[in-house]
């Protein structure tokens, strides 16, 4: 029996003031300003596709100016980078619509991992549909404008632009920028609808999250001793310095702990670090080198489909030159890839390209993700239970 709730709720969040409608010519002068600026300025536009294809993509979307508006113009350049098959060149949209709903995905599905806090309930329900459109067709309409050859890449940017409002109406999936309605299943396999009105003046940008090992601290990185595991776990959530507790000092009482208690493993985590500065970890790279716990059985390192950038870089770095186990899910980012990032505003629309300054060959031969040792499918069931299958995996190891 399907039990029915509407929900309504307003959560809008601006990237700038946005409000301007654009012409067919606008579309036309943007196109031809990209068509000329990216290959210049991309260190490497046509490795993947010619430059004649890529201008026969222009003139393609050249010829939909007449029924182009915001969103499905902004689509159309998603769609036009696909195929140049660069993880870091991409499209930053005009302005976002978010909806007050986030998720994360399992082996059973894509379920709900933050709400806002009136819709508790509905969390770690299973996404089904959204306005009326089956997930599965979702899924499919994502892959024109996302690169899917990589499923931790794509399942990345599926998951963070599913709750975006103008890329879903770009999509055709909505028809308006005021509501959007998602199809749930409850944790009772209810079928519940939840409609989110975005004309009401009530605007609410908290979110509450679920209860399970994706909560994280707030800090770049983090560590903690576990005296009954003896065992050390090291979470580097984000590969940036924090100037009130820098990484030099961090590292130092990290190392401190580990002589003072002399843990049988340490496990850094990586799973949901998508870059910044891969430099900022050489102070732990240069101790643990030197460690009793660079050896295998002693040091294991998690990855997953957030790890992306400069964090890949040094787990690539761990892979080759340390005594590690990696453990989880392929990488988003691939091994070797384009990165170091600039940008340029088209000058109609204003939208942003971003693109790729240089490449990194960080393992000669190898092409796609850095894959984990042991991959782990993670399960909703043990999510609910508070059970992270890679910690529980390392732990049950030389029981």
């Amino acid at each position: 029996m399907k039990n029915i709730l509407i929900l309504f709720f307003v959560a809008a969040i601006n990237s700038f003031a946005y409000s301007q409608e654009f012409t067919k010519n606008d579309f036309l002068e943007d196109l031809e300003f990209i068509k000329t600026t990216l290959p210049q300025k991309h260190i490497n536009l046509f490795e993947k596709i010619s430059r004649s294809e890529f201008e026969k993509r222009i003139d393609y979307i050249k010829s939909l100016a007449d029924f182009l508006n915001t969103e499905t113009f902004i689509n159309e350049l998603f769609k036009l980078l696909v195929p140049i098959g660069d993880e870091h060149t991409r499209v930053e949209t005009l302005h976002q619509t978010i909806a007050p709903i986030r998720f994360e995905m399992f082996k059973e599905g894509i379920f709900v991992t933050e709400i806002s806090p009136e819709y508790s309930n509905m969390l770690l329900a299973e996404v089904i549909g959204v306005n009326e459109r089956p997930i599965s067709n979702v899924i499919n309409e994502f892959k024109k404008i996302i690169m899917n050859q990589n499923q931790s890449y794509f399942s990345f940017f599926l998951l963070y632009y599913l709750n975006n409002i103008p890329i879903l109406k770009g999509l055709g999936i909505v028809d308006s920028e005021d509501e959007i309605t998602y199809t749930l299943k409850n944790t009772n396999n209810n079928i519940v609808k939840i409609k989110f009105d975005f004309t009401s003046e009530n605007v609410g940008k908290s979110m509450i999250k679920a209860n399970g090992y994706l909560q994280t601290n707030k800090n770049n990185y983090w560590y903690k001793y576990d005296s009954i595991k003896n065992e050390i776990y090291f979470n580097y959530s984000s590969c940036r310095n924090d100037e009130q507790y820098p990484f030099s000092k961090f590292n130092t009482d990290l190392f401190e702990n580990i002589k003072k208690n002399k843990p049988q493993k340490i496990i850094l985590d990586l799973r949901y670090n998508g870059g910044g500065n891969s430099t900022v970890l050489k102070p732990f790279l240069k101790e643990i080198k030197k460690s009793y716990l660079n050896k295998t059985g002693k040091f294991y390192v998690l990855i997953g489909r957030t790890t992306f950038s400069s964090a890949l870089l040094n787990a690539v770095e761990l892979k080759r030159n340390f005594n590690i186990i990696l453990i989880g899910e392929p990488t988003a980012g691939s091994i070797n890839h384009y990165g170091e990032i600039l940008d340029f505003m088209l000058p109609r629309t204003k939208a942003k390209i971003v693109y790729s300054t240089k490449y990194f060959e960080n393992w000669k031969g190898k092409n796609g993700p850095l894959y984990p040792d042991v991959e782990i499918n993670y399960s909703v069931e043990n999510f609910k239970a508070n059970k992270d299958e890679a910690i529980e995996y390392i732990d049950s190891l030389g029981k």
